[in-house]
């Protein structure tokens, strides 16, 4: 597919006329081509515009077409075939067969929310018949359904450039809810961008869908970005990435005339608590577990474990040595980005210049400039206690090994963390007493609890919670993976005294969309 360098707009390539910039190799430092236009702010008023008018259409669509079109996207992803893995692999240093992963994942969670759709449960409909005859007031009839937001503003992510970028996660769901979407790619990899976003726009098209149900659009994010999320047109913002900048577009989203909803992942360490009984098996197996759990994509994931609590004494220390052993050997991997690397090293700085911090272990370098060695670092519990820099995100492989004596400490770590996205547990079954008083409060703190597993590798599926208590997302009652991020998008509308003719599809009494309901609080097909 020929890559053209322009943004997609209602269904057009349109030229930019601000500035170019180009996609990055970072393993060999060198520049992509083709340029890619950057947009000015009254082109990206066209998207709005068009994403507006498409709405109407859009979010009343029936659901077989609805399904139909999420099926497409991902039809047309599929036949893209290995340029889409090559190129994106080419964009962010990361290897083929992770990519060919991801795009399963893309591929199958569009298809997912396409089932979704069909059985439509997600509409919440809940009907309280008319009592005409109640005493002492009637009740009048009424009919509750869940409707879509308007268009929604997404920006993808520089670590996951497909997944959770312009057909990703936030994406998808949108869709599902019957949102036009407008994406700001990642200026790190425009040509995946484009290809994913080509493919959407055909499908827009075969179906006979209103052109402005998808844009694509190239610009900065202090600029483009900030002005996609003030435009009036934008109803809610999907957004992955760093927290410094969730937290600006939160503070644009919350100054408009109209504030709207940011559903923003952004950073985690996800603690991980390793009890006697873990230790008393195969330690070496454990540590090389985690090490892989802290360094697989080079540490760049939102679920990579950046502190782990072991016990105090010598099964501990098997542990720490065990995990020196495994991680000096290991070669970094190239990073996303320069400046995603440059910022690993700001970190590794500043940790590494925490007094009683230690060094525990450190791999060597790997090829190029954006490759720095992976590392784990080591504290007592008191140490990390008491400064704020160990609670700190370090975004690659980097970790922190801490170590307890009691679960008293371990909740007491736990309620000084900031929210978290995961937090996992190593046991055993005679483990599970001492464990108990621990469970409480990490649900205060991160959305997701693993027991015996890392938490690396999120399942797309119904019940998956992927969000966290703040700064680990901007809405802790959210989760932006799983067929529950479509909430995100919607809300409640109650219908009362309604006549047939003017009801809903799936509020009319012959319920022509077979959607389940709740009648008087009770489950009715």
């Amino acid at each position: 597919m020929t890559l053209e360098g322009h943004s997609l707009i209602a269904g057009e390539a349109i030229p930019g006329t601000n500035g170019t910039t180009n996609g990055f190799n970072p393993a060999t430092n060198e520049h992509l081509q083709p340029a890619y236009t950057l947009i000015s702010e009254q082109q990206l008023r066209v998207a709005t515009e068009a994403a507006a008018d498409a709405f109407d259409s859009f979010s009343a669509l029936a659901p077989l077409q609805h399904a139909r079109f999420l099926e497409a996207i991902a039809e047309n992803i599929e036949a893209v075939g290995d340029e889409l893995v090559e190129r994106a692999s080419a964009e962010t240093g990361l290897g083929l067969d992770r990519l060919r992963g991801e795009r399963a994942r893309t591929i199958g969670q569009l298809r997912l929310f396409a089932d979704v759709v069909r059985q439509g449960d997600f509409r919440g409909v809940r009907i309280d018949p008319a009592l005409p005859d109640r005493t002492p007031l009637p009740r009048a009839d009424i009919r509750q359904q869940q409707i879509p937001l308007g268009p929604v503003a997404v920006f993808g992510a520089s670590n996951f450039p497909l997944a959770f970028s312009v057909a990703g996660g936030d994406t998808a769901s949108a869709f599902a809810a019957g949102c036009p979407v407008i994406v700001k790619a990642h200026n790190a990899h425009p040509g995946t961008a484009e290809l994913v976003g080509k493919a959407i726009t055909q499908a827009v098209k075969d179906l006979g869908l209103h052109s402005g149900v998808f844009s694509l659009v190239y610009g900065s994010g202090s600029s483009i970005g900030q002005a996609l999320v003030a435009d009036p047109a934008i109803k809610a913002v999907g957004f992955t990435g760093s927290r410094s900048g969730g937290t600006a577009l939160m503070r644009t989203a919350a100054a408009r005339p109209e504030p709207i909803p940011v559903y923003a992942e952004m950073s985690s360490i996800n603690p991980v608590y390793v009890f006697d009984g873990a230790l008393a098996g195969d330690v070496d197996t454990l540590a090389k577990q985690y090490v892989a759990s802290v360094t697989g994509s080079s540490g760049q994931l939102c679920t990579s474990p950046g502190l782990v609590f072991v016990p105090a004494g010598e099964a501990g220390d098997r542990f720490a040595a065990a995990v020196t052993g495994h991680i000096t050997p290991l070669h970094g991997q190239t990073m996303l980005t320069g400046g995603i690397a440059a910022a690993w090293q700001h970190g590794y700085n500043a940790l590494e210049g925490v007094a009683d911090v230690e060094l525990l272990g450190r791999g060597s370098a790997g090829p190029g400039e954006n490759a720095p060695a992976p590392a784990v670092f080591s504290a007592d519990l008191d140490v990390f206690t008491h400064n704020k820099i160990l609670h700190e995100e370090i975004f690659g492989a980097a970790s922190l090994v801490i170590r307890y004596k009691d679960v008293d400490d371990l909740v007491s770590a736990t309620n000084k963390l900031d929210g978290q996205l995961t937090a996992s547990l190593h046991l055993s079954e005679d483990d599970y007493a001492s464990a108990a008083p621990l469970v409480p409060a990490l649900e205060r703190k991160v959305g997701r609890i693993i027991i015996n597993s890392w938490p690396t590798g999120v399942e797309v599926s119904h019940a998956m919670v992927h969000g966290g208590p703040y700064p680990a997302t901007s809405d802790s009652k959210t989760t932006s993976v799983g067929t529950l991020a479509i909430e995100r998008f919607l809300r409640p509308v109650a219908y009362q005294n309604f006549p047939e003719e003017l009801r809903p599809a799936p509020l009319k009494d012959a319920n022509p969309w077979k959607v389940r309901r709740l009648i008087d609080g009770e489950p009715v097909m």
